[in-house]
């Protein structure tokens, strides 16, 4: 920064006295009154009743300090009073227009008693209009920019400058000093706190901002476990119809050649579209999922899964409707899996000892998964899953109910216990419905 030669001084100093103009005219654009945007009513109301026992205290014992220190009359003592404190009430919505009408007070209550004898006190103001200034100055910090609030400090002291030594009989005392003390330790108070209650709003909305993109995180992981393990349900119709195709014309004596080149070309393409599979499904594979080359369990394997939760200190009761497990279409089957491992996996994580039911019947066309726990035996702290879940919990069961159309319902038992049910399904409608993510 170029310090300015006495040449360029006139016009540096006209530059900062623009510059201290425009802080000083320009207020918030926010309108909003103090503390109005807080959630708690009584923190909205404290502004209010803070300016409303300032005013009962300050306007009486003004008066009487402007009466009896310098023999002011009662209209001219109870003016410059009310004058001074009533901007105390703008100042929650508008606080610059409400400091020139304050500043304007004090600098006409100077002129007024500087030509008054004084009795006693101390001159050009009184403890009373210093305090109503010094809380308007600490409402102008808690709204305002810092450019302002430095604007304001520097013109409070060219004020308290010139009323005390232009132009005017008397000369000023300490409360000239210990006024510009106290303006500068409000104003810097008032920034402290908006600056810190700023810095946590800010903090709040990454936080929540964060919260939102781990949850649309964790949405996209899920739906990729999910394609990932479609992809053995898919790939195995795949290559039915590609065998298929391709022993068509062998199984099928008198095939016509057009027949026959139709079937070899529906072969191809299944062989085709079983490759590109395999592409996508390395695309989706993440480093982790070595595992997941398994086939899918089903229906079948739930009883093994609740043999291993039985081991891991839950003890649980499976119920499947008998021929059912034949009936189930591989995905739905996988979709049911899932949703009763995490279940069960949730229960050995918050419920630990809590006995759970799993229950998969037929419903006409559909298939209703049920797992029900009670209440643990006794208050304990939620504990590692010993059994392996999804990972996702209530995102990943949404998730793999929507892909077959389905429905969940989860939620807290009145004895402390958790229900997760579930309706799939078994044949999957021509048309599926609307669902939104």
């Amino acid at each position: 920064m170029n310090t300015p030669t006495k040449a360029d001084a006139p016009g540096f100093a006209l530059r900062q006295l623009r510059t201290l103009r425009h802080h000083l005219t320009t207020p918030s654009e926010d309108d909003t009154p103090l503390f109005g945007d807080s959630r708690r009513r009584w923190v909205r109301r404290l502004p209010y009743v803070v300016v409303i026992a300032l005013q009962a205290s300050l306007i009486p014992t003004g008066i009487a300090s402007l009466v009896g220190f310098y023999d002011l009359v009662l209209p001219v003592a109870a003016a410059l009073t009310v004058a001074q404190t009533t901007p105390l009430f703008l100042a929650l919505t508008r606080p610059l227009a409400a400091w020139w009408i304050s500043a304007a007070t004090m600098v006409t209550t100077a002129a007024i008693t500087a030509r008054h004898h004084q009795v006693m006190g101390s001159w050009p103001w009184t403890a009373p209009m210093v305090i109503a200034y010094v809380f308007l100055l600490l409402a102008l910090a808690l709204r305002e920019s810092r450019a302002t609030l430095v604007s304001v400090w520097v013109a409070t002291v060219l004020l308290t400058a010139l009323t005390t030594t232009l132009g005017l009989p008397r000369s000023g005392d300490g409360t000239t000093v210990l006024l510009i003390a106290l303006s500068g330790a409000a104003l810097l108070l008032g920034w402290a706190v908006r600056d810190r209650a700023v810095a946590r709003r800010l903090l709040t909305e990454q936080e929540q901002i964060s919260e939102v993109e781990r949850e649309r995180r964790t949405l996209l992981e899920e739906r990729a476990r999910i394609a990932r393990e479609l992809h053995d349900v898919v790939a195995h119709h795949m290559s039915v119809v590609a065998v298929q195709a391709a022993s068509a014309p062998y199984r099928i004596a008198g095939v016509p050649q057009e027949a026959a080149e139709e079937f070899t070309a529906i072969a191809g393409t299944a062989r085709e579209s079983l490759a590109e599979m395999r592409r996508l499904l390395g695309v989706l594979r993440s480093e982790e999922s070595g595992g997941e080359r398994a086939p899918q369990p089903g229906v079948g394997q739930l009883a093994q899964l609740v043999e291993t939760v039985g081991r891991a200190g839950v003890p649980a009761e499976l119920t499947v409707e008998p021929g059912l497990a034949d009936g189930v279409p591989q995905a739905v089957g996988l979709v049911a899996y899932r949703i009763v491992q995490e279940a069960l996996a949730n229960v050995v994580r918050h419920a630990p000892g809590a006995r759970a039911w799993v229950s998969l019947t037929a419903d006409g066309p559909e298939l209703l998964v049920t797992v029900v726990n009670g209440p643990p035996p006794e208050r304990t702290e939620s504990l590692e899953a010993s059994v392996e879940g999804t990972g996702q919990g209530l995102v990943g069961m949404r998730e793999r109910v929507r892909l077959v159309d389905g429905r969940l319902d989860t939620g807290p038992l009145p004895d402390g216990g958790f229900k997760v049910a579930a309706v799939l399904p078994l044949d999957r409608p021509d048309t599926p419905r609307e669902t939104t993510a």
